[in-house]
């Protein structure tokens, strides 16, 4: 297999995935490594035939993303037809569990309550924010209120007692005549 990196190991697939396939695959039969090795090399030179041809077909039909109809169309094309079928039968259980992935991962679905239940739970949650906050802003006004009536008694204070000190100091100032 050639690399336009220089390193093999780069676009490789990971030698334990494969190990565990074969297993899986054929439980009581034993493979050398150097066949191990033969079908890691294998697998990842048939990913870059259909991934290469597939590439070309998206490039043909003007695309920028790779699609699973590309891929089904180059193993078409590479005389890999047989294995359609069977291709199209992963693709559809790919799609279910990633479904249900996305189902699973919902918080909405997870929590068990009925979308008008939440809603309804919302409504009343900014009914009651809407109220604190309007308590709130009755507080600060009356609270400004209170504070513009302390001013005006100060100041009416503060005017009454430099008129009473003003008065005193005329009154002193007539005796001095």
């Amino acid at each position: 297999m050639a690399s336009s990196s220089g390193n093999d190991d780069d676009l490789t697939i990971p030698r334990a995935a494969i190990n565990k396939m074969i297993k899986e695959t054929l439980p009581n039969v034993r493979v050398a490594n150097d066949a191990r090795e033969l079908v890691v090399n294998c697998c990842t030179e048939f990913i870059h035939l259909i991934s290469s041809e597939a590439n070309e077909i998206c490039n043909k039909s003007e695309k920028k993303t790779i699609s699973p109809e590309h891929v089904i169309q180059a193993l078409e094309s590479l005389g890999f037809g047989s294995y359609i079928s069977e291709v199209k039968e992963v693709l559809q259980e790919c799609k279910t569990v990633a479904l249900k992935r996305r189902k699973a991962s919902s918080r909405l679905e997870n929590l068990g309550i009925p979308e008008e239940e939440l809603l309804r739970q919302q409504q009343e949650l900014f009914a009651k924010a809407r109220q604190q906050q309007a308590e709130l802003a009755q507080q600060e006004w009356l609270q400004m209120q209170q504070a513009a009536q302390q001013a005006q008694l100060a100041a009416a204070a503060s005017a009454s007692a430099s008129h009473q000190a003003g008065s005193s100091q005329d009154e002193d100032d007539e005796d001095d005549i």
